[in-house]
């Protein structure tokens, strides 16, 4: 590994909090399979599909085994679809901004023009290929203390508060309990194929950006970015 590489990969394990023993499996964990098929060294690098796969086990587990513990009173079915919601595309999307995933991506030529590097479906599964590098690296109880510090508090929110997702009409609501103010949501940005676009929205109270969000339709991007501004305001995204 060069020395370059390695340098960046310290000081990614450094934002994270976290150590790591063996650099190559975080390596191979933040290496796309763009990269490695571009790749003109023999044998070529190692690509993260498989520690995803595995990544992707050890967050269900995880996250299950947090909900079976802490909420006795659900049902299987209710487990379920709450672990789905929890763990889907644009969750882990929103985590690996968070981590600042996509900075610290080995990526193709092409994956890189056409905006991979936020691309919701590629750092979701960069998000769980870390995942498993880590939890190679340092072991089950490691990866799960990591995890739970990302994710306890929406795990609890969820699992108490069930699954919000109109974050525009809560916005709405909270924002306009005193009158009516003005609310504006304005794209300011896309990336990515016509086919699989990544589009970005800031939402305005009074012509003044209170939160952004980004997502694959501009629906989604509205909505998160609603979701972006009643994180901000430390408003719950859903009444009782």
């Amino acid at each position: 590994m060069e020395k370059e590489r390695e340098k960046d990969l310290l000081e990614f394990c450094q934002s994270l909090g976290i150590e790591m023993q063996n650099m190559a499996l975080l390596d191979m964990a933040l290496t796309h399979t763009s990269y490695a098929h571009e790749a003109k060294t023999n044998p070529k690098p190692e690509h993260n599909e498989r520690i995803e796969f595995l990544g992707d086990s050890v967050l269900s587990v995880i996250v299950s085994t947090y909900m079976y513990k802490h909420f006795d009173k659900l049902a299987e079915g209710q487990l379920t679809k709450l672990r789905a919601h929890l763990v889907c595309e644009a969750s882990l999307f929103e985590y690996a901004k968070k981590m600042n995933i996509g900075k610290y991506l080995l990526l193709g030529k092409g994956e890189e023009q056409c905006g991979g590097r936020e691309r919701p479906s590629l750092l979701a599964d960069a998000f769980e290929s870390v995942l498993g590098a880590y939890y190679l690296d340092q072991g089950f109880a490691k990866a799960e203390t990591y995890l739970l510090g990302m994710m306890q508090k929406e795990i609890d929110f969820i699992c108490i508060h069930g699954i919000c997702s109109d974050y525009k009409t809560r916005l709405q609501e909270y924002l306009q309990r005193d009158g009516d103010v003005s609310i504006s949501y304005t794209l300011i940005g896309s990336s990515g194929p016509e086919h699989n676009k990544t589009f970005v929205t800031e939402v305005l109270l009074k012509g003044e950006a209170i939160g952004q969000g980004s997502g694959r339709t501009k629906k989604d991007s509205e909505q998160q970015a609603a979701k972006d501004a009643l994180n901000r305001m430390h408003v719950p995204p859903c009444q009782k």
